[in-house]
């Protein structure tokens, strides 16, 4: 069913979820994303989990005329789903940005048990200064749709990455006014989450592409509890890349979890 809850800012949030179960698996895309990034996983985990997909603000179907964009207002649109479902325990699931974001959210509700990322913060250490947060952002501004098919490629996808992902990525991110998409991207940049990752007490565990190393040992010194799991040749959409794979690992980790 889909239906909406509204964000802490008046923002109606976009979500669909399937019969009511425990745990609920809440799927957060990543930036320019939607719910449907996320179609082979409902599909495929419908019956055993109560799956809910959100789509954040400025994506998808959800509202996109937020003043601030801000990482506390994305945290706060994962904290309004998760209170508009019935659950007693929730799994946070973050692709992309929205890894730093599920890891915010959790702060805001109790009833998250774990949390599991999806290709990304695979080095806590690693961080932008805002000099070049700058630089990357202006290449967007500069020209958006050059950016998107030229310099994005080379951080997004693998040799094995299919083509028919490649282009619905592509062409999914040019459906986005240029500058919302750098709105809704800028929050990354200009928070430190280490400082949030600090406060995490649930276990953490991370899906991640073999197309850039992870730094366990530096995501141990915030995390509390932290795991991987590696996925082979895929680039960062291994959901859309290697579903079958990926839901295989996906269903281990949420057992390991529970």
């Amino acid at each position: 069913m889909e239906k909406y809850a509204i964000s802490s800012d008046g923002q109606k949030i976009h979500y669909k979820e399937s019969e009511n179960r425990n745990p609920t698996l809440i799927f957060v895309h990543g930036w320019l994303g939607n719910t449907e990034w996320w179609a082979a996983q409902q599909e495929y985990f419908n019956n055993m989990y109560h799956i809910v997909q959100m789509d954040l603000a400025g994506h998808g179907k959800s509202d996109s005329s937020r003043q601030e964009w801000m990482s506390e207002k994305y945290a706060d649109d994962i904290k309004a789903v998760a209170d508009a479902v019935s659950s007693q325990e929730i799994i946070l699931v973050g692709h992309s940005m929205s890894g730093a974001y599920v890891l915010e959210a959790s702060l805001k509700i109790p009833k998250v048990k774990a949390i599991i990322l999806i290709d990304t913060l695979k080095n806590l250490d690693e961080s932008f200064t805002e000099e070049q947060a700058g630089e990357v952002l202006s290449q967007y501004k500069k020209d958006f749709k050059h950016t998107v098919e030229n310099f994005l490629p080379q951080f997004l996808f693998a040799e094995g990455t299919p083509p028919a992902v490649r282009e619905r990525v592509q062409h999914e991110f040019l459906q986005h006014e240029p500058e919302l998409a750098i709105n809704a991207l800028w929050p990354l940049y200009k928070t430190d989450f280490k400082m949030v990752a600090k406060q995490i007490q649930v276990p953490v565990i991370a899906i991640n592409s073999d197309a850039s190393p992870t730094h366990p040992e530096n995501n141990r010194k915030y995390l509390n509890s932290y795991d991987y799991v590696t996925i082979e040749g895929v680039g960062h959409y291994p959901m859309l890349e290697k579903p079958d794979e990926f839901n295989t690992i996906l269903g281990g980790v949420i057992k390991k979890l529970i």
